[in-house]
């Protein structure tokens, strides 16, 4: 009988998470005050984040740093998640490759973002944090902060990108089920929510005004202090316990990935599967494919500039080295909303610069054509965002069948679709289109982009 489902026990759980920095070849550029164009300490940062993720933001020589106990107890509600072989998907493919995906639907509030979640809001805890404050695209990144923050006894207000409210707006009502305080951006609650209603009356909102409005509430508020879904180091090491665990799952599968493929939206989900095989490669001589699947609406690593730019639209962040497509970038309503980002992480940006992953576009048909297929095949209705992993692994699948390699091929599946049903119902119904950037209104985007 062949196995599909590949399960770690509790004490099998990694009790470290990997930082890629302290193995890089080339380190990754620091974050700048944008004032003053010096590099920013981990004080600089803890002005605005918790002293240990501020401090974890910055370290480039500890590869492995400790999961606090108090954490490793919340993982063990719902970790190690499950390694799955994708049989059905391949025999619908007809493909000789062997797909693995690490489902990580399966945690609660149905995504990866818990893993960060709960971590940051433990470190805001103790250090004497009262509140805290983020944002959130599709939702669930809000949805999970939410809930880690009632966890910890934390007061928790979450501006969430207008568009997806409207497109989704369950997921506003799961984070007020956790008891907070949710907020469509841009909204005028904030100095830069009005400015940016006043410029453009009618905008739908981005990732990068929603942070704006997060972190002047941070930073305005009484022991208050902002969280971060993804983009910063400190949240990409959060999440390699995904990988952590899919190494192991892997080898008692008996085989290695030849490619390894996530979603991308700032890059936390992607660094999570990622990032722990990469170390093979920088270390072992693994030859191992890394691919990040991001929409071709928003081609920050395949059509962006790495430059220094503001990660928020307002110009509150420090400025980072990363893959841009402007800091104003307003990017098409697609469905997927937690990848409608305009800037790549740092990590990831010079990964990408040295040649070690790349980046990979998927129009929005394809995405949810993809999607589709895994559901009538594998059972479940993946996320819009996790869609476009589908989508890639699945042209590799494709690629070998021409070939006749039996490669393996490992994708995160980062969350589930149940709450995004209107998304699918709109393209059975042949509503939804697809969104090219023209390279003249790349140009557009970035000629407000810092030069330094």
């Amino acid at each position: 009988m062949k196995q599909k489902r590949f399960i770690l026990s509790e004490s099998e759980i990694p009790t470290k998470w990997y930082n890629i920095q302290a193995d890089m070849p080339t380190k990754p550029m620091l974050p700048l005050n944008p004032a003053t164009h010096e590099p920013l300490t981990a004080e600089d940062l803890a002005h605005i984040f918790s002293q240990e993720c501020a401090k974890q933001e910055l370290d480039t020589e500890n590869a492995w740093i400790d999961i606090p106990d108090e954490v490793l107890d919340k993982y063990r509600y719902y970790r190690a998640t499950p390694l799955v072989r994708a049989y059905a998907l391949e025999e619908a493919l007809g493909t000789p490759a062997h797909i693995y995906f690490k489902n990580e639907s399966v945690n609660p509030l149905g995504s990866h973002k818990i893993n960060s979640a709960l971590p940051q809001c433990y470190y805001c805890k103790v250090e004497g944090t009262t509140n805290v404050t983020t944002e959130t695209g599709a939702g669930q990144w809000g949805a999970a902060l939410s809930y880690a923050a009632s966890v910890y006894g934390l007061s928790a207000a979450v501006y969430q990108v207008k568009i997806s409210m409207q497109q989704k707006p369950y997921r506003s009502s799961i984070m007020r089920t956790f008891g907070a305080a949710v907020t469509g951006s841009p909204s005028m609650s904030t100095r830069a929510g009005k400015d940016i209603i006043t410029r453009e009356p009618m905008h739908p909102g981005s990732l990068g005004t929603a942070i704006s409005e997060a972190i002047e509430l941070a930073t305005t508020t009484p022991h208050c202090k902002y969280t971060l879904g993804s983009v910063l180091n400190h949240v990409a090491l959060h999440q390699t316990i995904i990988g952590l665990e899919a190494e192991k799952q892997m080898a008692m599968a008996g085989e290695y990935p030849d490619t390894v493929i996530a979603c991308f939206g700032g890059g936390s989900n992607f660094g999570g599967l990622a990032f722990p095989f990469m170390r093979h490669n920088i270390l072992d001589g693994k030859t191992t494919e890394f691919l990040a699947a991001e929409p071709e609406s928003c081609p920050k690593l395949t059509r962006g500039k790495f430059e220094y730019d503001f990660g928020d639209e307002a110009g509150y962040t420090p400025l980072l080295p990363m893959y841009t497509l402007g800091h104003d970038f307003k990017p098409a309503n697609i469905h997927a909303g937690g990848l409608r980002y305009h800037g790549a992480g740092v990590i990831v940006s010079q990964l990408i610069k040295d040649g070690m992953m790349k980046g990979v576009d998927i129009p929005q048909l394809e995405s949810f054509e993809a999607g589709m297929l895994f559901a009538r095949t594998e059972g479940i209705i993946p996320a819009p965002e996790s869609c476009h992993a589908i989508a890639a692994a699945v042209r590799k699948a494709k690629e070998c069948i021409a070939t006749g390699e039996e490669k393996v091929i490992l994708f995160n599946l980062s969350g589930h679709g149940l709450i995004d049903m209107t998304a699918y119902e709109s393209f059975i119904n042949g509503d939804l289109q697809n969104y090219k950037l023209t390279d003249d209104e790349i140009a557009r985007n970035l000629k407000d982009v810092p030069k330094l």
